[in-house]
C-alpha cells in the first residue's frame, strides 16, 4: 500500500494541520527544510512529520534522532511526540545527543576510564591558566575569555588560528588576540592532564570517533536513519560537522528554521546552513510556513515592518507572517523624559493589566541589556508587584553591586569630604568604574552596573535637596530591601536574548533608545546592526496580545534629554501619534544654545535651561502657581502609585510656575516636558495654570 492511502486510514494525525503544515508533515522522505516563521507551530509540524514518517512505515520509530538547542524544547518535542503515539524516537540537545553516543563509544575509541564533563568549574579552570600565563583573573574577565574559548571551539578555530579569525572578523576581545590563544593552549593542557571534558568537547569528541573510526561509524548509521534538526539558523560549525558525520554522505533529514531569528552569532551560530541547504540538497523539498498563530494581526503587522526593512535579506529569510488570530489592540508607543518615569508608567499599565485578569506570568518586560532591570525592579516593588528575573540576577544581587554598595556603606561611615557625585563616582571607580566601557561583554555588563549606581546617584541629586552619601547608601540600601520578592508568580524581566522561544499575552519592549538598541557597539558594523534589528524582532514576536514600545530620553529625572528613539521605530509609529515628533517653539539650528528669556545669556546648566533663565536673573516665580501644582502633582503620585518626581520634578513645576504657559506649545517649550508627558498630564497642569491665574 502507497505511503499515501497509509495515512488517509489514519485521519487523525493530520488533522487540524493547515496546507503548508501538512506539506511538511507529508513530503516524501529525504532532504526537506521548513522555512518557519515565529509563531507558525514549527514544532507541531515536525512531530507530526515524525509521527507520519514512523505510521507509514519509512522509518522505525528509534531510527528517529531529533535534536535542538534547549533541554526545554526537547522535553515538549519528546512530550509531543509521545501523545502521537511515538515511542523510542529520541529527542535530545546537540551536547546531550553527544554525550550519550560518547559515553557509548569511549570504550572502543579510547579504552581507558572515562573523562568527567566539567560541572561549573569551567571558570576555575580558565582562571588556573590565566593565572599561569599573568593574565587578569576578575571573575568579568575570566567570562570573557571564557566565552572567547567557547566560540573558537564552537567555530572549530585552533589557538594557532584564533588570532588571525578574530581580527578578520572584528571580535570585541578582552585581552589581545595572541594572548587569548595562549591561555587557549594552556586551558586544553590543563583540561587534558586533569581527564576532564567540557561541553565543546563533546561535539568535537563524537564528530571525530565517526569520523576516524569506521566500526563506530557503521554502527551509528545501522542505528538512525532519519534526522530531524530544530532552530537549525542557530547551528554552530562544530554541530554542523557532527550532524554531518551523523548523516555520512545520506540525506534523510528536516531542518526548521527562521533566519529572521539569527541572534546568536556572538556564539558562533550561523544562518548559512539553512539558506545553503537547497544549494546541498538541490532536490530537497522546501515549505514556507507563515501563518502566525501566536499573535494578532496588529503585532503581526509590526513584526513585519519591522523584518522587512532589513537590508541584504536573502531569499530563504523572506518570510511574511499572516495573522490567524482575531483583531487585538494596536501595539503601543510611548516616549518618557526619563527611566524613572518609564518604569512607573510600564508597572502601572501592567496593573491594569492584572487587574483586566491576565495572569502575571502572562506578562514579560524584555530588554537589551541586565543592567536595565534596577529601574523595573524598583518600579514593579514600589507599587506591589511580584516579578521573576529570568537568565540573570536581580540587580541588587549582582555580584559587583553587593562589592559597590559595601565601598559606599564603608566611605559613608567616614564622613567624607566633596561633591556628592562626583564623590560616588570616586568611590565606584576603586570597585571598577572606569572612565570608558571596557571591551568584552561580562565586564561591560559589570561596568553598565556601576555606571547604573552613578546615574541613581545623580537622580537623588536632582530630586533632594542637600543630597549625601550616607542619605544616597540608606536609598540603595531601601531600594535592596524592596526588591526580594518570594519566589511565587510573578512578572517576567528578561533580557531580549534570554526570551528567544518563549511567549506571553502581553510584552513590554523597554529602553528603545540609541545606544542600547542597537547597542552602542555595533555601530559601524552592518551585520551587527542587522542582527540588533533580529532581536528587536525577536522581542516584537514573543507578544501574543498586547504589545508596548518605549524609551527615555534621559537617564536620571531632571536630566539632560539627550538620548533618541532607536532607528529601528523609525516608520512605525503612527504620524498622528504624540510620541511621532516632539513639538518645539522654534526649530533650534544644530550646535545653538539655549538662551536666558529675560537676559538673552548663553544657558549652560541644566536648571538653566529647565527655568528657561540664567541664574543671575530674577525668578519672577508665581508661589500660589507653584503651590497648586505641587498640591495636583502630590494627588496624580498618589493615584498612579508612583513617586512624585516621576510625575513632574521640582525643577519642572518651578519652571512652570515661572513661565506659565497658556497652551500645549508654550508648556512642550519646556525643557523636560515631551510628548507623552504632554497628552498624559498637558491639559491637567494647563487647567492648574488657569485656575491659579483666575483666582
Amino acid at each position: 500500500m502507497g505511503s499515501a492511502a497509509r495515512s488517509t486510514s489514519r485521519p487523525g494525525l493530520l488533522e487540524g494541520l493547515d496546507p503548508e503544515q501538512r506539506a511538511a508533515a507529508c513530503a516524501p522522505r529525504g532532504p526537506v527544510c521548513v522555512l518557519a516563521g515565529a509563531g507558525t507551530g514549527k514544532t507541531r509540524t515536525i512531530t507530526h512529520r515524525i509521527a507520519y514518517l514512523v505510521r507509514s512505515g519509512h522509518v522505525a520509530a528509534g531510527q528517529v534522532l531529533a535534536v535542538t538547542f534547549t533541554a526545554r524544547a526537547a522535553g515538549e518535542m519528546r512530550a509531543r511526540l509521545r501523545a502521537l503515539g511515538v515511542e523510542g524516537a529520541q529527542a535530545r540537545t546537540f551536547h546531550a545527543a553527544a554525550l550519550r553516543q560518547l559515553r557509548y563509544f569511549w570504550p572502543r575509541v579510547v579504552g581507558d576510564r572515562q573523562w568527567d564533563l566539567i560541572d561549573g568549574n569551567k571558570l576555575r579552570l580558565v582562571g588556573q591558566a590565566a593565572n599561569r600565563l599573568g593574565m587578569p583573573t576578575e571573575a568579568e574577565v575570566l567570562r570573557d575569555l571564557t566565552g572567547e574559548i567557547e566560540w573558537a571551539k564552537a567555530s572549530l578555530v585552533g589557538p594557532d588560528d584564533y588570532p588571525a579569525v578574530a581580527s578578520r572578523l572584528g571580535r570585541d576581545l578582552p585581552e589581545p588576540g595572541t594572548r587569548i590563544a595562549e591561555l587557549y593552549r594552556m586551558y586544553e593542557k590543563l583540561k587534558n592532564e586533569a581527564q576532564l571534558l567540557d561541553f565543546d568537547d563533546l561535539l568535537l569528541h563524537t564528530t571525530a570517533a565517526l569520523e576516524e573510526h569506521s566500526a563506530v561509524a557503521q554502527e551509528f548509521r545501522d542505528r538512525y536513519r532519519c534526522f530531524v534538526v530544530d532552530e537549525y539558523q542557530d547551528v554552530t560549525p562544530a554541530q554542523q560537522r557532527l550532524l554531518d558525520a551523523w548523516l555520512g554522505g545520506r540525506d534523510d533529514l528536516t531542518v526548521v528554521g527562521d533566519a529572521n531569528q539569527t541572534i546568536y552569532s556572538f556564539g558562533g551560530a550561523s544562518p548559512r546552513p539553512l539558506l545553503d541547504f537547497t544549494r546541498r540538497f538541490p532536490e530537497a523539498t522546501v515549505v514556507r510556513l507563515e501563518r502566525d498563530y501566536r499573535s494578532t494581526p496588529q503585532v503581526v503587522s509590526l513584526a513585519n515592518q519591522v523584518i522587512g526593512a532589513a537590508r541584504g535579506r536573502p531569499a530563504g529569510s523572506r518570510l511574511r507572517l499572516v495573522g490567524q488570530r482575531p483583531d487585538g489592540p494596536p501595539p503601543r508607543f510611548a516616549e518618557y523624559d526619563d527611566e524613572a518615569a518609564e518604569a512607573a508608567a510600564v508597572a502601572g499599565r501592567i496593573r491594569d493589566l492584572l487587574d483586566a485578569d491576565v495572569p502575571a506570568s502572562e506578562i514579560a518586560v524584555l530588554y537589551r541589556v541586565n543592567a536595565q532591570s534596577e529601574a523595573y525592579e524598583q518600579a514593579l516593588s514600589e507599587a506591589g508587584i511580584p516579578y521573576l528575573v529570568r537568565g540573570g540576577e536581580r540587580f541588587f544581587a549582582r555580584r559587583e553591586v553587593r562589592q559597590a554598595m559595601s565601598a559606599l556603606r564603608t566611605a559613608a561611615a567616614g564622613e567624607p569630604d566633596g561633591e556628592f557625585v562626583p564623590l560616588v563616582r570616586r568611590i565606584l571607580a576603586g570597585v571598577g568604574l572606569t572612565e570608558q566601557p571596557p571591551p568584552g561583554g561580562a565586564a561591560k555588563e559589570r561596568w553598565d552596573a556601576l555606571l547604573a549606581l552613578v546615574e541613581l546617584a545623580e537622580e537623588l541629586a536632582a530630586t533632594t535637596e542637600g543630597a549625601t552619601l550616607a542619605r544616597y547608601v540608606a536609598e540603595l540600601e531601601q531600594r535592596a530591601s524592596a526588591q526580594h520578592p518570594p519566589t511565587v508568580e510573578g512578572i517576567t524581566l528578561a533580557s531580549l536574548h534570554a526570551a528567544k522561544g518563549l511567549e506571553w499575552d502581553a510584552v513590554f519592549l523597554v529602553g528603545l533608545a540609541e545606544g542600547t538598541l542597537p547597542i552602542q557597539r555595533a555601530d559601524g558594523d552592518d551585520s551587527a546592526i542587522e542582527e540588533e534589528r533580529r532581536l528587536f524582532y525577536v522581542g516584537v514576536t514573543r507578544a501574543r496580545q498586547y504589545l508596548s514600545l518605549s524609551w527615555a530620553l534621559s537617564r536620571s529625572p531632571g536630566g539632560r534629554p539627550h538620548r533618541r528613539r532607536s532607528r529601528f521605530l523609525y516608520g512605525l509609529i503612527p504620524e498622528d501619534h504624540p510620541a511621532a515628533r516632539v513639538p518645539r517653539t522654534q526649530p533650534r539650528a544644530a550646535g545653538s544654545k539655549s538662551r536666558c528669556r529675560l537676559c538673552g545669556s548663553a544657558l549652560n546648566a541644566t536648571l538653566e535651561v529647565k527655568l528657561g533663565r540664567c541664574t543671575n536673573c530674577p525668578a519672577d516665580v508665581d508661589e500660589n502657581l507653584l503651590a497648586r501644582l505641587k498640591e495636583w502633582r502630590g494627588d496624580r503620585a498618589r493615584q498612579l502609585k508612583v513617586p512624585a518626581y516621576v510625575v513632574f520634578t521640582d525643577a519642572t513645576l518651578l519652571a512652570i510656575a515661572e513661565q506659565r504657559p497658556t497652551d500645549d506649545r508654550a508648556l512642550v517649550a519646556i525643557s523636560g516636558i515631551g510628548a507623552t508627558k504632554l497628552e498624559r498630564f498637558g491639559a491637567e497642569v494647563l487647567a492648574v495654570v488657569r485656575e491659579a491665574h483666575e483666582s
